[in-house]
Protein backbone atom coordinates (compact mmCIF):
# COMPACT_ATOMS: atom_id res chain seq x y z
CA UNK A 1 0.00 0.00 0.00
CA UNK A 2 1.05 3.40 -0.58
CA UNK A 3 0.76 6.02 1.52
CA UNK A 4 0.10 10.13 0.94
CA UNK A 5 2.35 12.51 3.36
CA UNK A 6 -0.13 15.44 3.88
CA UNK A 7 1.15 19.04 4.79
CA UNK A 8 0.42 18.06 8.55
CA UNK A 9 2.59 15.63 8.10
CA UNK A 10 -0.23 12.44 8.91
CA UNK A 11 0.00 10.08 6.50
CA UNK A 12 -2.99 8.52 4.70
CA UNK A 13 -3.80 6.13 2.09
CA UNK A 14 -3.33 7.19 -1.45
CA UNK A 15 -6.73 7.11 -3.09
CA UNK A 16 -6.70 6.59 -6.94
CA UNK A 17 -10.33 7.09 -7.40
CA UNK A 18 -10.01 10.65 -5.77
CA UNK A 19 -7.00 11.29 -8.06
CA UNK A 20 -8.37 10.47 -11.03
CA UNK A 21 -12.06 12.24 -10.41
CA UNK A 22 -9.79 15.68 -9.38
CA UNK A 23 -7.95 15.05 -12.91
CA UNK A 24 -11.29 14.33 -14.72
CA UNK A 25 -12.54 17.93 -13.23
CA UNK A 26 -10.06 19.46 -15.06
CA UNK A 27 -11.42 19.45 -18.40
CA UNK A 28 -9.59 16.30 -19.74
CA UNK A 29 -10.79 13.52 -21.46
CA UNK A 30 -11.10 9.67 -20.03
CA UNK A 31 -8.87 9.00 -22.08
CA UNK A 32 -6.09 11.47 -21.65
CA UNK A 33 -6.90 10.81 -17.28
CA UNK A 34 -5.48 7.02 -17.91
CA UNK A 35 -2.50 8.63 -20.08
CA UNK A 36 -1.50 11.17 -17.03
CA UNK A 37 -2.37 8.53 -14.57
CA UNK A 38 -0.07 6.03 -15.96
CA UNK A 39 2.45 8.66 -16.92
CA UNK A 40 2.84 9.20 -12.98
CA UNK A 41 1.92 5.60 -11.76
CA UNK A 42 5.68 4.29 -11.69
CA UNK A 43 6.75 7.63 -10.03
CA UNK A 44 4.45 7.41 -6.56
CA UNK A 45 5.93 5.41 -3.48
CA UNK A 46 5.22 5.26 0.03
CA UNK A 47 5.48 8.33 1.82
CA UNK A 48 5.22 10.65 -1.35
CA UNK A 49 3.97 14.18 -0.18
CA UNK A 50 0.94 15.69 -1.75
CA UNK A 51 2.36 18.83 -3.17
CA UNK A 52 5.06 16.12 -5.03
CA UNK A 53 1.78 14.18 -5.86
CA UNK A 54 0.07 17.59 -7.34
CA UNK A 55 3.26 18.64 -8.60
CA UNK A 56 3.24 15.54 -10.77
CA UNK A 57 -0.05 15.27 -11.88
CA UNK A 58 0.02 19.12 -12.97
CA UNK A 59 3.20 18.83 -15.01
CA UNK A 60 1.67 15.97 -16.97
CA UNK A 61 -1.91 17.57 -17.46
CA UNK A 62 0.31 20.83 -18.73
CA UNK A 63 2.02 18.36 -21.14
CA UNK A 64 -1.77 18.04 -22.67
CA UNK A 65 -3.01 21.22 -22.39
CA UNK A 66 -2.15 24.57 -20.41
CA UNK A 67 -6.05 24.89 -19.39
CA UNK A 68 -6.00 21.73 -17.76
CA UNK A 69 -3.31 22.31 -15.96
CA UNK A 70 -4.52 25.62 -14.86
CA UNK A 71 -8.35 24.18 -14.06
CA UNK A 72 -6.76 21.55 -12.11
CA UNK A 73 -4.48 24.16 -10.33
CA UNK A 74 -7.64 25.86 -8.65
CA UNK A 75 -7.40 25.53 -4.94
CA UNK A 76 -3.58 26.56 -5.12
CA UNK A 77 -4.21 30.00 -7.66
CA UNK A 78 -6.97 30.55 -4.66
CA UNK A 79 -3.92 30.44 -2.02
CA UNK A 80 -2.28 32.72 -4.33
CA UNK A 81 -4.45 35.35 -3.55
CA UNK A 82 -3.28 35.71 -0.47
CA UNK A 83 -0.68 36.14 1.51
CA UNK A 84 -3.05 38.40 3.83
CA UNK A 85 -6.12 37.27 1.60
CA UNK A 86 -6.85 41.49 0.58
CA UNK A 87 -7.18 40.00 -3.32
CA UNK A 88 -9.28 36.98 -1.88
CA UNK A 89 -12.01 39.43 -0.77
CA UNK A 90 -12.00 40.59 -3.62
CA UNK A 91 -12.26 37.81 -5.43
CA UNK A 92 -15.27 36.29 -3.35
CA UNK A 93 -16.88 39.69 -4.03
CA UNK A 94 -16.94 38.92 -7.92
CA UNK A 95 -18.23 35.37 -6.97
CA UNK A 96 -20.84 37.21 -5.21
CA UNK A 97 -21.48 39.44 -8.24
CA UNK A 98 -21.79 36.81 -10.70
CA UNK A 99 -25.28 35.92 -8.81
CA UNK A 100 -26.34 39.72 -9.68
CA UNK A 101 -25.42 41.16 -6.16
CA UNK A 102 -23.45 44.76 -6.05
CA UNK A 103 -20.28 44.62 -3.83
CA UNK A 104 -18.01 46.55 -2.18
CA UNK A 105 -15.55 45.42 0.09
CA UNK A 106 -13.25 46.52 3.32
CA UNK A 107 -16.52 48.13 5.16
CA UNK A 108 -16.62 49.57 8.55
CA UNK A 109 -20.14 48.95 9.93
CA UNK A 110 -21.62 50.47 13.21
CA UNK A 111 -23.25 48.12 15.25
CA UNK A 112 -25.55 47.92 18.37
CA UNK A 113 -22.38 47.55 20.45
CA UNK A 114 -19.26 47.83 18.65
CA UNK A 115 -17.82 48.81 14.98
CA UNK A 116 -17.29 45.97 12.87
CA UNK A 117 -15.04 46.02 9.34
CA UNK A 118 -16.94 43.56 7.41
CA UNK A 119 -15.02 42.02 4.11
CA UNK A 120 -17.53 42.41 1.47
CA UNK A 121 -21.19 43.78 1.82
CA UNK A 122 -23.26 42.57 -1.27
CA UNK A 123 -26.98 43.93 -1.66
CA UNK A 124 -29.55 42.61 -4.06
CA UNK A 125 -33.01 43.58 -4.08
CA UNK A 126 -34.16 43.85 -0.73
CA UNK A 127 -31.04 41.83 0.85
CA UNK A 128 -28.07 43.20 2.34
CA UNK A 129 -25.58 40.41 3.35
CA UNK A 130 -22.32 40.66 5.69
CA UNK A 131 -19.34 38.44 4.36
CA UNK A 132 -16.72 37.43 6.42
CA UNK A 133 -13.83 36.02 4.27
CA UNK A 134 -11.24 33.56 6.27
CA UNK A 135 -8.33 33.17 3.95
CA UNK A 136 -5.88 30.62 4.72
CA UNK A 137 -2.13 29.51 3.34
CA UNK A 138 -2.09 26.07 4.98
CA UNK A 139 -2.87 23.52 2.00
CA UNK A 140 -5.17 21.31 4.73
CA UNK A 141 -5.72 24.10 7.00
CA UNK A 142 -9.37 23.70 8.70
CA UNK A 143 -11.85 26.54 9.94
CA UNK A 144 -12.62 25.58 13.68
CA UNK A 145 -16.03 25.94 15.39
CA UNK A 146 -14.99 28.92 17.30
CA UNK A 147 -15.37 31.02 14.05
CA UNK A 148 -18.79 30.78 13.18
CA UNK A 149 -19.82 31.38 16.99
CA UNK A 150 -17.64 34.46 16.74
CA UNK A 151 -19.13 35.39 13.04
CA UNK A 152 -22.78 34.71 14.04
CA UNK A 153 -22.49 37.35 17.15
CA UNK A 154 -21.00 39.89 14.66
CA UNK A 155 -24.33 39.32 12.63
CA UNK A 156 -26.50 39.73 15.45
CA UNK A 157 -24.39 43.34 16.59
CA UNK A 158 -25.27 45.22 13.54
CA UNK A 159 -28.68 43.11 12.76
CA UNK A 160 -32.02 45.50 12.70
CA UNK A 161 -29.74 49.14 12.05
CA UNK A 162 -30.50 51.07 9.18
CA UNK A 163 -27.20 51.75 6.93
CA UNK A 164 -27.09 52.73 3.26
CA UNK A 165 -25.13 50.78 0.37
CA UNK A 166 -25.41 51.25 -3.38
CA UNK A 167 -27.64 54.34 -2.71
CA UNK A 168 -30.27 52.78 -0.73
CA UNK A 169 -31.49 52.50 3.01
CA UNK A 170 -31.05 48.46 4.19
CA UNK A 171 -30.91 46.15 7.44
CA UNK A 172 -28.36 43.57 7.17
CA UNK A 173 -30.43 40.53 6.50
CA UNK A 174 -28.04 37.75 6.39
CA UNK A 175 -24.75 36.69 6.49
CA UNK A 176 -21.85 34.46 5.28
CA UNK A 177 -18.82 32.92 5.85
CA UNK A 178 -16.43 32.07 3.34
CA UNK A 179 -13.07 30.50 3.62
CA UNK A 180 -10.83 29.12 0.58
CA UNK A 181 -10.03 26.26 3.39
CA UNK A 182 -11.49 23.37 4.84
CA UNK A 183 -14.54 23.46 7.97
CA UNK A 184 -14.40 20.79 11.03
CA UNK A 185 -17.05 18.70 11.62
CA UNK A 186 -18.41 21.04 14.30
CA UNK A 187 -18.72 24.56 12.49
CA UNK A 188 -20.78 22.40 9.82
CA UNK A 189 -23.18 21.18 12.50
CA UNK A 190 -22.98 24.59 14.66
CA UNK A 191 -24.06 26.34 11.19
CA UNK A 192 -26.74 23.79 10.22
CA UNK A 193 -28.12 24.10 13.48
CA UNK A 194 -28.39 27.97 13.37
CA UNK A 195 -28.80 28.55 9.74
CA UNK A 196 -25.51 30.03 9.25
CA UNK A 197 -24.45 30.38 6.02
CA UNK A 198 -21.36 28.54 5.05
CA UNK A 199 -19.27 28.47 1.86
CA UNK A 200 -15.99 26.46 1.75
CA UNK A 201 -13.62 24.82 -0.42
CA UNK A 202 -15.48 21.89 -0.16
CA UNK A 203 -19.03 22.75 1.51
CA UNK A 204 -21.98 22.30 0.92
CA UNK A 205 -20.99 19.22 -1.25
CA UNK A 206 -23.66 20.74 -4.40
CA UNK A 207 -22.65 24.27 -4.25
CA UNK A 208 -19.05 24.68 -3.24
CA UNK A 209 -16.69 26.87 -3.64
CA UNK A 210 -14.66 24.50 -6.57
CA UNK A 211 -18.22 23.59 -8.49
CA UNK A 212 -19.52 27.39 -7.94
CA UNK A 213 -15.64 28.51 -10.26
CA UNK A 214 -16.17 25.56 -12.49
CA UNK A 215 -20.04 25.68 -13.66
CA UNK A 216 -19.41 29.51 -13.87
CA UNK A 217 -15.95 29.87 -15.27
CA UNK A 218 -14.84 32.58 -12.01
CA UNK A 219 -11.15 31.31 -12.50
CA UNK A 220 -9.10 33.99 -10.88
CA UNK A 221 -5.85 35.40 -12.77
CA UNK A 222 -3.46 33.43 -10.88
CA UNK A 223 -4.73 29.64 -12.16
CA UNK A 224 -3.08 30.76 -15.29
CA UNK A 225 0.27 28.64 -15.76
CA UNK A 226 2.01 30.74 -18.44
CA UNK A 227 1.77 33.73 -15.49
CA UNK A 228 4.68 33.81 -13.70
CA UNK A 229 4.13 34.93 -10.24
CA UNK A 230 5.39 38.33 -10.82
CA UNK A 231 2.84 38.69 -13.46
CA UNK A 232 0.32 37.32 -11.14
CA UNK A 233 1.11 39.63 -8.57
CA UNK A 234 1.07 42.76 -11.14
CA UNK A 235 -2.47 42.12 -12.23
CA UNK A 236 -4.13 41.55 -8.92
CA UNK A 237 -2.36 44.48 -8.05
CA UNK A 238 -3.95 46.34 -10.99
CA UNK A 239 -7.19 45.02 -10.02
CA UNK A 240 -7.45 42.10 -12.73
CA UNK A 241 -8.76 39.44 -10.55
CA UNK A 242 -10.49 37.16 -13.01
CA UNK A 243 -9.24 35.23 -16.11
CA UNK A 244 -12.41 37.14 -17.43
CA UNK A 245 -11.33 40.21 -16.54
CA UNK A 246 -8.21 39.78 -18.33
CA UNK A 247 -10.13 38.69 -22.06
CA UNK A 248 -12.83 41.39 -21.42
CA UNK A 249 -9.65 43.90 -21.07
CA UNK A 250 -6.41 42.51 -23.08
CA UNK A 251 -4.72 45.66 -22.24
CA UNK A 252 -4.21 44.35 -18.68
CA UNK A 253 -1.09 42.16 -20.62
CA UNK A 254 0.79 45.68 -20.88
CA UNK A 255 1.57 45.97 -17.51
CA UNK A 256 3.42 42.62 -17.77
CA UNK A 257 5.52 44.02 -20.42
CA UNK A 258 5.35 40.43 -22.21
CA UNK A 259 6.86 39.60 -26.01
CA UNK A 260 3.49 39.53 -28.62
CA UNK A 261 4.11 35.75 -28.22
CA UNK A 262 3.75 35.05 -24.65
CA UNK A 263 0.70 37.74 -25.05
CA UNK A 264 -0.75 34.78 -27.09
CA UNK A 265 -0.17 32.08 -25.70
CA UNK A 266 -1.77 33.44 -22.46
CA UNK A 267 -4.87 34.88 -24.06
CA UNK A 268 -5.11 31.79 -25.08
CA UNK A 269 -4.77 29.33 -22.32
CA UNK A 270 -7.71 31.96 -20.70
CA UNK A 271 -10.17 31.66 -23.40
CA UNK A 272 -9.72 27.62 -23.02
CA UNK A 273 -9.96 28.02 -19.34
CA UNK A 274 -13.60 29.85 -19.15
CA UNK A 275 -14.85 28.23 -22.69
Amino acid sequence: MINVKKYSGELVPFNAKSLQHSLLRSGATQEQVEKVYASIQDQLYDGISTKELYQLAFDSLKSHKDSYAARYSLKKALRELGPEGFHFERWIGKLFASDGYETVTGQTVQGHAVTHEIDVVAAKENNLLAIECKFRNDVDAKISVTTPMYFMSRVKDISNRKITFFGREYNFTDGWLVTNAYLTSDSKDFGKYYNINLLSWDYPADNSIKLRVDNKGLYPVTCLTRLTDKDKATLLENDCILVSDLLEDSKFLDKLQVDKLKTEQILREARELIS
